[in-house]
């Protein structure tokens, strides 16, 4: 088992595939991009399975989700969700995307053993789409929703962050349409992840604001927190059910007590927490050949060591010297 000091045990593995991006949202990197990690640092296709294998077997995992920068960048990716798929026992599968790129792969994806996707999208508004990505792509994000829907990978789960005057005023569009396409829509606070590190907490939409936007035209019922359990999001019912919301405050409500995740950077780093300042080397024990206990061992020291909390409560919180396209999401 991966277990902390605080008794949290980690049962959720979050794996960056790479840190590359056909998109550059404002609130993630610059314009231009960013220094994108040398090949030979990411971790091979065999390297990321043999890893997860290990935290399967031997950790307690029982959740794999696969992230990036664009996991859907990864030329090897069908093979290996197929490789983890094939484990003992089976972990859930799920991918973190843009979008973009599913319409081509979903379906592939979802015969190598995906089980579903969470997909990215900000605004209905293509205009704005084209603003906050800096790239003219929203049409194919939606395509890439209903195929995802089509081959099954449900519940298809739509990941979306508001921005102070650009799509703040959304909230309750975007879950109409949500229901519409049986979608399940989950805003998440901006969260100081930017390379640029030009996030405010005096400018950022929070929950409260999402919350009292969308009971403008719909009634909201608390889910409770025995359904929620260790998952990130507070859960509404809507108008009575069946179709539910969730607002991800790691700002403003942080979960860290009941946190269940380990992160898998796409350069083998173990990263305790989305916001850790400290990484734990596995790609050197990789490839020194060391045994697979030898890792699972390093894995669990690194997790014995994980902080209380992120610290995002902390008026003078400093950000990751990391920005998230190289952590995973």
């Amino acid at each position: 088992m991966l277990v902390d000091t605080y008794g949290r045990a980690a049962t959720d593995l979050r794996v960056s595939l790479t840190d590359r991006c056909n998109l550059r949202c404002t609130y993630c990197m610059p314009e231009e991009g960013l220094q994108w990690l040398a090949k030979p640092d990411l971790l091979t296709d065999d390297e990321i399975v043999r890893l997860v294998g290990i935290a399967v077997r031997d950790l307690g995992i029982t959740e794999v989700r696969f992230t990036g920068g664009e996991p859907l960048l990864r030329p090897g990716l069908p093979g290996i969700v197929e490789r983890v798929a094939a484990l003992e026992p089976r972990p859930q599968i799920s991918l973190t995307t843009n979008g973009i790129g599913l319409r081509r792969t979903a379906a592939a994806l979802r015969a190598a053993g995906l089980d579903r996707v969470n997909v990215s999208l900000d605004t209905l508004r293509p205009d704005v789409f084209k603003t906050l990505t800096r790239r003219d792509r929203h049409k194919d994000v939606l395509e890439g929703l209903e195929a995802a829907r089509d081959a099954g990978l449900t519940p298809v789960k739509v990941n979306t962050v508001l921005m102070p005057g650009l799509n703040d005023d959304e909230a309750p569009d975007l879950l109409a349409w949500a229901v519409e396409h049986d979608y399940e829509l989950r805003f998440i606070e901006q969260m100081p992840l930017d390379a640029q590190h030009g996030w405010k907490r005096e400018g950022m939409v929070t929950a409260g604001d999402i919350l009292a936007s969308l009971r403008t035209r719909f009634t909201l019922t608390p889910e409770g927190s025995e359904e929620r359990g260790s998952a990130p999001a507070e859960r509404w019912v809507v108008d009575g059910g069946p179709h539910r919301v969730g607002v991800i405050a790691s700002v403003t409500r942080p979960f860290c007590a009941a946190c269940d995740r380990t992160r898998l950077t796409a350069d083998g780093q173990v990263r305790t927490c989305l916001f850790a300042r400290e990484e734990t080397d596995l790609r050197a024990a990789l490839r020194s050949d060391a045994p697979d206990e030898e890792i699972a061992r390093i894995w669990r020291l690194a997790m014995w060591g994980k902080k209380a909390g992120s610290g995002l409560d902390d008026p003078t919180f400093l950000q990751p010297d990391r920005p998230m396209s190289a952590i995973g999401g």
